[in-house]
């Protein structure tokens, strides 16, 4: 499981801190916990962002927190190790894929089923679950569309919501998520339509709804509370009960009154301002029942993210506008474990109501937990509370944007003993019977039955019928990587002999080529020749990476290379050679620049002052004579081995290299075992003598051989 943004912990979780630490986060905890005790799940790893930050507890940067013998939840590093938004976080989702796959490695079995929360966690998944075969689920949990449309609504411009949220790079990961996964799990029914209807590939997803659990053993009725005696509860619940007394005196005049209570996160979105206006407009409801408003936890407005401190100097301003003070709180902090439950029960035991007055509510956590320990709801009548109030007919249902509608559907249960007496008694029945965690562990489990064998079924077909190429790498410790051209190719029998052997080892021995060829061209060789598929493709001078076959591109290490790059630029400033020729545009690649330059031994440096000069980080290549590539300063051939090495975790020096030109040349001076075949160039004399580069007498794939045969390697 993943859930890549905010602050995700086990014990105390800092629901409401800020926008990325809400209610998904205790959705995905609780999920993993409860699928954990499943007789059938035999792990669950979540995994999130390690975060190392003095701004932020320390528990966050714990490479592995063990909450159990089957559940852990993983903390993976990328992007620096600053606790950032999760906008900022998409370029750096690649390096924690590389981390994911070397952890998974090192554990020596790969995953059954990968489940994404949120479109970062969904990149995060759809890329593993290609490289592993594994079926991969997807939860939502809110949608870019959706806050497209309500930031438009509410006035933002198109370019101020891209430059502030990215949210086109959230859309189109969404519909790309949505055209890959194999389940699709909403809360709602209006999820499905309403939200994933906005989407082009709505039609292509399989959909269930699931609707969330419940940790009934802090979530009880308050009436429990009523029953037990000073000795049963433990010393925990006793002071959250005493401290949350403590609070809400602070405020209060009368604290002995109902109260109308608001948890929720200081976001427009949750309409605080809507519910303060309905309350303080209305000097019935005010006479009737205190407010108190839970927006998650703060220090200092001042220092909070512009959209936090907006909404929490309104709830002051509003305050003062409508003199609310002793009958409204704003309490700066809440402790979710232990204090919340006591929140709602107290709030119960006063004959209060909780409110949720959102713009727009995908599920709603909290109403759920609020009808558990008997409180009745008023809430918008957006997305998912239709479906609560529908299955526990426990409250109201009012539009968010008409203050009088909430003010008078409060006022009618408050003022009601009989009415709130139904819904309180409602809500903890349909509580019990529509949303316990077991119930959805078992929904869930029942949908995973269709991939009993742990493999999605395209992935096989896609695959050939091997083995996912995550799984074979992961178990891989030897890897052979050639060039094509005069290497590899060349002699027809010694090229047979060699797949024979390739084939016959394959268990121990991966098999890749490393060519200046683009991938096309590299498959359509293999195709013609009829050899064996190879594990890895590196094509176009190390310029891209592909696994068996060119719809399958190693994105990390495109994102790895893309830093400083800027092809344009490049090609502006060497268009003003005259000795240079730019080749035939389909040999030209995003990462490649390509040109026929007859040789000269002064060009060269007068290529790499001008780069140089204009502060253009980038490989120049030069190769048989005749060919000139400028790639990105990280990507060659070379570098895309060590990728390989780091990212699957294989010994460099277990990795042979072959080749036989200028441009193999970085790549056999590594720490790789090198093999220079005998119809090598003369440009590649200087290495002999070179430490683990072996030059061998026979030519082509018999040269190949030779070296395996030299580096024990078979």
């Amino acid at each position: 499981m993943f859930s890549i943004h905010g602050l995700l912990r086990y014990d105390n979780m800092e629901l409401g801190r800020d926008a990325d630490t809400g209610g998904q986060i205790k959705y995905v905890v609780e999920q993993a916990e409860a699928l954990s005790r499943h007789e059938k799940v035999k792990r669950v790893d979540l995994f999130t962002r390690m975060i190392s930050d003095k701004r932020v507890s320390e528990d966050y940067s714990v490479p592995v927190e063990e909450i159990s013998d089957k559940f852990r939840i993983v903390r993976i590093q990328c992007g620096g190790k600053k606790y950032m938004r999760k906008e900022l976080l998409w370029p750096h989702l690649d390096e924690f894929i590389d981390k994911t796959i070397k952890f998974i490695r090192r554990q020596g079995r790969y995953p059954n089923i990968i489940h994404g929360h949120y479109p970062d966690a969904g990149y995060v998944g759809i890329c593993l679950s290609e490289y592993f075969g594994s079926p991969f689920i997807y939860t939502g949990h809110s949608m870019g569309r959706v806050k497209k449309k309500r930031l438009i609504h509410e006035g933002m411009k198109p370019e101020e919501i891209q430059k502030r949220f990215n949210i086109n790079q959230r859309i189109e990961t969404e519909e790309e998520i949505i055209k890959n996964a194999d389940l699709i799990i909403t809360s709602t029914r209006q999820e499905i339509e309403e939200q994933y209807g906005m989407y082009q590939n709505k039609d292509l997803a399989r959909y269930s709804v699931i609707p969330p659990g419940l940790n009934l053993a802090a979530f009880y009725s308050y009436h429990v509370d009523m029953m037990m005696t000073a000795n049963q509860k433990s010393d925990e619940c006793i002071l959250a009960y005493g401290s949350v007394v403590e609070e809400l005196r602070r405020f209060f005049k009368r604290p002995a009154k109902p109260l109308i209570l608001a948890l929720c996160r200081a976001d427009k979105r949750k309409n605080i301002s809507g519910l303060i206006h309905a309350y303080g407009k209305d000097k019935e409801l005010q006479a009737i029942a205190n407010l108190a408003i839970f927006a998650g936890i703060r220090k200092n407005i001042g220092e909070m993210e512009e959209n936090e401190k907006e909404v929490l100097t309104e709830m002051l301003l509003l305050m003062d506008k409508y003199d609310l003070y002793g009958k409204m709180a704003i309490p700066k902090k809440h402790d979710f474990t232990y204090e919340v439950p006591e929140l709602y029960r107290i709030t119960a035991e006063r004959k209060g109501v909780f409110v949720n007055v959102a713009l727009t509510e995908p599920f709603g956590l909290t109403l759920i937990e609020a009808a558990a320990c008997g409180l009745p709801i008023v809430a918008t009548h957006d997305g998912g509370p239709k479906d609560i109030l529908n299955n526990c007919q426990n409250g109201l249902l009012v539009d968010p944007t008409n203050t009088d509608d909430i003010a008078k559907a409060l006022k009618s249960i408050l003022i009601d003993a009989d009415t709130w007496k139904d819904y309180s008694i409602n809500g903890i029945k349909g509580i019990h019977e529509h949303y316990t965690w077991d119930a959805h562990i078992n929904r869930y489990l029942k949908d995973l039955e269709i991939f009993s064998d742990g493999r999605k079924p395209q992935a096989i077909c896609k695959q050939q019928g091997k083995i996912p190429i995550g799984d074979r790498l992961t178990r891989l410790d030897r890897f052979l990587i050639t060039d094509i051209d005069n290497t590899l190719l060349g002699d027809e029998q010694a090229l047979d002999e060699l797949m024979d052997i390739i084939k016959t080892n394959s268990r121990n021995i991966g098999f890749g080529v490393a060519t200046g060829r683009t991938v096309q061209s590299a498959i359509n060789i293999f195709e013609k020749n009829r050899l064996i598929v190879p594990d890895l493709i590196i094509s176009s001078v190390g310029a891209e990476m592909y696994y068996r076959f060119e719809s399958f591109p190693d994105k990390g290490w495109q994102a790895h290379i893309s830093k400083r790059w800027n092809r344009d630029k490049i090609k502006s400033l060497l268009d003003e050679f005259d000795f240079l020729d730019y080749q035939e545009e389909e040999t030209q690649r995003q990462f490649k620049i390509s040109y026929y330059m007859p040789p000269d031994k002064d060009r060269i440096p007068k290529i790499y002052e001008k780069l140089t000069r204009h502060k253009c980080h980038c490989n120049v290549i030069y190769s048989h004579d005749e060919f000139l590539d400028i790639l990105p300063y990280r990507a060659s051939k070379g570098k895309a081995v060590r990728y390989l090495s780091y990212k699957w975790e294989i010994p460099i020096s277990n990795i042979m290299v072959c080749g036989d030109s200028g441009n193999d040349e970085e790549m056999l001076t590594g720490n790789t075992l090198g093999l220079v075949v005998g119809n090598y160039q003369p440009e590649l004399s200087f290495l002999k003598g070179r430490k683990k580069i072996h030059f061998s007498s026979k030519a082509y794939a018999a040269g190949i051989i030779d070296g395996l045969q030299h580096y024990g390697l078979l």
